[in-house]
Formats: structure tokens, C-alpha cells, sequence
């Protein structure tokens, strides 16, 4: 598919191929963000559009997980359509200031031991992923409208 090319994908090492980017600052992206900066009707459209233009705008990287770009997917077929879905697909994966980090390996460990871990909590397990990645990267904001990220102890923005 083209645009493609935009996409870095890091494994569960937490290395990039093309190096470290601890130093960088990113921007987590959960599915309700995606979800919110894609669909004009979502009442958080202006809000989580804003953001992430101006994290942009501020040499800021996004990162997500593979988890998130699937249940996105998934999300924006059903609610707007094919078109839709692929529309962000492309747009997204032609991105050279995005991550998508596989879910897989030491993440899926961790992930597993978050969502265990809290039985008074309705975490899903694809939040529990993105919760992994957020505390190996080191990331404390995520764009999103998901509580689930304030009560796992991260700060959600807007």
C-alpha cells in the first residue's frame, strides 16, 4: 500500500531500526483519539485535532500500538465505512512522525500482568498494551477520552 514508508515499526526491544528515540518527545495515541481526530461528528473532534496538530507542530512523535491501529480500523468501519477506514490508514501510515510499536513479546507480558493485576478495573486488554508501551517508553500524556488511561496513572489529553 502506498504510504507505507511512514511507519516505524519498533518490537518489544523498545529499538527502532533506525535508533534510539528516548530523547524524542511523543505523544501516545489511544483508539478513542484516533477515533475522536478522524470522525467530525465525535464530540471531542476540535479538542483531540487541536492537540495533536500542535504536538505536531512542536516536532512532537505520535506513538500507538498495534493494538490501537486495529481496533481503530475496525472502529472507523463500522461507524463511518470502508472509505473512512482507509482513508485514515493512509493518511496515518504515510506519516513519518508516527510509531507503531508491535504488541508482542516482553509488552504482551506486561500487558497481561495489567490486566490481571486490576480486577475492580474494566481495562481491555488492548488498553493494557498501550498502558505496557506507555511505562517501557516512558510516556505520560495520551491523547484520548478512555478514563481508563487517568485511573492506570497517565494523563489523558485534551
Amino acid at each position: 500500500m502506498a504510504g507505507r514508508r511512514g511507519i516505524e515499526r519498533r518490537s518489544q526491544s523498545g529499538r527502532s531500526r533506525s535508533g534510539p528515540l528516548r530523547g524524542m518527545r511523543r505523544l501516545f495515541v489511544d483508539t478513542a483519539g484516533w477515533m475522536a481526530c478522524a470522525d467530525r461528528n465525535d464530540v471531542a473532534h476540535r479538542k483531540c485535532t487541536a492537540v495533536r496538530d500542535a504536538e505536531l507542530r512542536v516536532g512532537r512523535l505520535l506513538l500507538t500500538t498495534d493494538y490501537v491501529v486495529d481496533e481503530t480500523l475496525t472502529l472507523l468501519r463500522l461507524r463511518l465505512g470502508l472509505r473512512a477506514a482507509r482513508e485514515w490508514w493512509e493518511r496515518i501510515s504515510g506519516s513519518p512522525r508516527l510509531i507503531v510499536m508491535s504488541s508482542d513479546g516482553e509488552i504482551r507480558e506486561q500487558a497481561l500482568q495489567w490486566f490481571f493485576r486490576y480486577a475492580d478495573k474494566e481495562f481491555s486488554f488492548t488498553d493494557c498494551t498501550s498502558f505496557a508501551v506507555m511505562k517501557a517508553e516512558k510516556i505520560r500524556d495520551a491523547l484520548t477520552t478512555d478514563r481508563h488511561f487517568e485511573q492506570a496513572g497517565f494523563r489523558m489529553v485534551p
